[in-house]
């Protein structure tokens, strides 16, 4: 980095930005393998959120990859910088003050702790998709578990490539046994256990410390 670049402090901080949405900003990071409900659920969930009157912003692995990392492969230096990107990006979203949900299957735990170390203590909110492989095989919803028993994609993770399980997520969710539905409200309940949403009857006025 050159020395010449000077960090520039923004007269609105992020803690004003959240205040005025009633919540606090925070990065619900949803890891698992293909096809364990890692967007399924985060789309469900940004929707509820969104019907409730909060303020968020859904990155999507595929989604990311048609523009800001397209390009990107899939070698372990790209898949690194991948998520460092979309840690840094996350990063900016929750200065914004927003609530922010990343859908990726980031199999490694250095990864994860890279950008977990990007926040705050309790705003990155590690979300594992408990599913097993089997169920996650089985509905191979792309078809990718089918060519990788091929060995047609090489490098897949949970085939022939690992997936570093978390040793401590703070929430974990099986979609074999948990409908949508009982996921979304599981993380509502855990997002207004740790006050990073309040209730709107709850919602304060004016700027903090007003």
């Amino acid at each position: 980095m050159s020395t010449d670049i000077v960090w520039h402090d923004h007269k609105i901080t992020r803690a004003e930005r959240a205040h005025t949405k009633s919540q606090r900003p925070c990065l619900l990071w949803f890891t698992g393998l293909s096809g364990s409900g890692k967007s399924t659920v985060a789309n469900a969930l940004d929707v509820a959120l969104h019907q409730r009157g909060y303020h968020t912003f859904l990155l999507d692995g595929d989604n990311v990859r048609h523009g800001l990392n397209r390009d990107l492969g899939f070698s372990d230096a790209d898949r690194v910088e991948n998520i460092r990107r979309i840690g840094e990006t996350s990063k900016l979203f929750t200065d914004a003050g927003l609530i922010v949900l990343s859908a990726f299957i980031s199999p490694f735990a250095a990864d994860r702790r890279m950008v977990r170390n990007l926040f705050p203590s309790g705003e990155f909110i590690e979300v594992f998709m408990n599913t097993p492989l089997a169920t996650c095989e089985e509905r191979d919803p792309k078809g990718l578990y089918q060519k990788a028993r091929e060995g047609k994609i090489k490098d897949f993770t949970g085939i022939d490539s690992p997936y570093e399980t978390p040793a401590r997520p703070e929430v974990s969710l099986d979609t074999s046994t948990l409908s949508i539905d009982d996921c979304v409200e599981t993380l509502i309940g855990y997002l207004l256990s740790r006050n990073m949403i309040l209730n709107r009857t709850d919602a304060p006025q004016g700027r903090p410390g007003s």
